[in-house]
């Protein structure tokens, strides 16, 4: 009896480990730890955006440059340390990547909530979805139980994440290495239908490329010229700046992508370009594949079960 109830204690155990170590994100995984948490993170969203629209997209990007490292983590949320030069000061992230008191003062409201319950990762994952639709676009059910990443890499920084310099094929070949699909690469680009890009990062293109709009590059050159001003800003779409709508793809059926990486997904010919013109003839179909790209990405090598930790300060590991 007793050798028999020790086994089926050893069974249980492991188990509960292997379920521990499996653990997947689900979108009811804090329905009773934190039943609070969508309705403690939408209004802090909502009061960053009042303050500057401009914020919701940068928001956005973070979670995107996030899952592009190492996997949707809360990596790069965390300020370096004496072990680790971190995110942040990674080409694509220094002195561009921004949003990152809105995580702070969310994290604190939940922490008041639940304490020690939601990742940073998750925060930032709900931060997302949130800024998308206050802007105006879709919305979707967050999946969540992330845990937070100890540590974060300059270099996976530098290498991970898309550049404003890719042609279609690099494109490609990074959504895809993410098991991300050509279709969540147009319709995750159309975030750029909201935010602003510098002016080091489109100078090439609005002075030497030959796929632009003649009227929209000498506009554009006004705000960026051949030398200096490299932190100038101009918006990625024109048309509405700060709403997100699917305004971005009629720009690049018309030469008006400001990124060269923008531009590549329509040639006319290209393997993107039916899915651009598709979005630009319907909103709503761009919408529900925008939303289910962020769903796709929010599952990129999670932190779960035993792994990580639930960080008590987003920039800081425990």
């Amino acid at each position: 009896m007793a050798s028999s109830s020790s086994l089926k204690a050893f069974v249980a155990l492991c188990l509960l480990l292997v379920s521990s170590t499996n653990a997947q994100l689900s979108t009811s995984f804090h329905s009773k730890s934190c039943p609070n948490l969508f309705s403690t993170v939408k209004p802090v969203v909502q009061s960053a955006i009042n303050k500057e629209k401009r914020i919701g997209a940068s928001i956005v990007r973070l979670f995107f440059h996030d899952c592009f490292v190492n996997g949707c983590d809360g990596s790069i949320l965390l300020d370096d340390t004496s072990s680790f030069t971190g995110e942040k000061s990674a080409n694509p992230n220094r002195n561009s990547a921004r949003g990152f008191e809105v995580i702070d003062t969310i994290k604190s409201a939940v922490e008041k909530a639940c304490p020690g319950v939601v990742s940073c990762a998750d925060i930032l994952a709900i931060a997302a979805r949130d800024s998308t639709a206050i802007l105006g676009g879709p919305s979707w059910n967050v999946k969540t139980g992330r845990r937070d990443a100890r540590s974060a890499s300059l270099s996976a920084a530098n290498n991970g994440i898309p550049a404003p310099t890719n042609n279609l094929n690099q494109l490609v070949s990074r959504f895809s290495a993410l098991g991300l699909s050509t279709r969540d690469l147009v319709a995750l680009s159309g975030a750029h239908t909201i935010g602003v890009a510098r002016c080091r990062n489109f100078r090439a293109r609005i002075y030497n490329e030959t796929t632009i709009d003649t009227s929209f590059a000498q506009t554009r050159r006004s705000n960026c010229p051949t030398t200096g001003g490299d932190n100038n800003l101009s918006p990625l779409d024109l048309q509405t700046p700060t709403s997100f709508d699917n305004k971005y793809f009629n720009n690049l059926i018309n030469q008006k992508g400001l990124l060269h990486s923008d531009q590549q997904l329509f040639s006319g010919s290209g393997s993107t370009s039916s899915i651009v013109s598709s979005y630009n003839n319907g909103q709503n179909t761009f919408f529900s594949d925008f939303a289910s790209a962020m769903i796709k990405m929010g599952d990129i090598s999670p932190l779960t079960g035993s792994q990580g930790e639930i960080r008590r300060n987003c920039r800081r590991p425990n």
